[in-house]
């Protein structure tokens, strides 16, 4: 089981959603986790406590400027990833992501960027997100060990003997039933309870969020034990110190 719920540990799994983000939880002692709601990152952070490990699917850590499609963690997983690469957005410098406007973003972006390259609009609108977290990253020093970026797709690849999925979660912007359903097998192997996806998700979010949350779940398991690696495997941090780098 890679979810230890013998675990001292809170473990938390989250993915941002259309309410704002949703977190499936385990606590100790406890062998089904309850999935919440939050508007706010830093209740989500609250509720979960002082100790627990938190996995986040959003970018953390942002460089000054950008060599190549990315930072150096997108670029580390995506030839892992065959099919499923275009779930791996390139988030842009720090500049670029403290915009406000999607053309001062762009603006940004190709002046520290090298080649020069806009901002998609899919990465564009995670930027609230990722400034949320980065704010209290930047606040909190003793968040950065408890709080680790993961990719979900690169996390099932993980699980799966660093096999990609077969079927995408969504095709054409609507949630793909097989797709979930490859996922929700491979989480099951590995401890998630299925009565957590029997009901759907909750009112805010989809499936595909709630299947990301769970995989989060088990990544947050797995760093609780000492069992995830840094991708890239020599990472760099940013200018407030903050670690630039996937776990998986």
């Amino acid at each position: 089981m890679s979810v230890n719920s013998q675990s001292e540990t809170v473990l938390v799994g989250v993915d941002g959603c259309k309410a704002g983000w949703i977190a499936v939880i385990l606590r100790p002692g406890e062998t089904r986790p309850q999935v919440h709601i939050h508007e706010r990152f830093s209740d989500l952070v609250s509720e979960a406590g002082p100790s627990a490990i938190i996995a986040v699917d959003m970018p953390i850590g942002l460089p000054d400027r950008i060599q190549g499609p990315g930072r150096g963690p997108e670029q580390a997983i995506r030839p892992f990833l065959g099919a499923r690469q275009s779930s791996v957005f390139s988030i842009p410098a720090r500049p670029a992501v403290e915009a406000k406007t999607y053309g001062d973003a762009c603006a940004l972006a190709m002046q520290c960027s090298d080649p020069a390259k806009k901002v998609s609009k899919q990465a564009f609108y995670l930027f609230g997100k990722i400034r949320e977290i980065d704010r209290l990253l930047q606040a909190d020093s003793g968040l950065r060990d408890r709080v680790i970026e993961c990719h979900p797709e690169f996390a099932f690849c993980r699980l799966n003997n660093m096999a990609p999925m077969t079927t995408p979660k969504k095709i054409r912007g609507s949630v793909n039933p097989d797709g979930i359903a490859e996922r929700v097998d491979l989480l099951a192997s590995h401890g998630i309870d299925r009565g957590i996806f029997a009901a759907g998700p909750p009112r805010g979010a989809a499936m595909d969020d709630l299947v990301d949350a769970s995989v989060n779940l088990v990544m947050a398991g797995r760093h609780a034990m000492g069992l995830t690696s840094r991708f890239p495997a020599d990472p760099k941090r940013d200018r407030y110190g903050i670690l630039i780098a996937i776990h998986g």
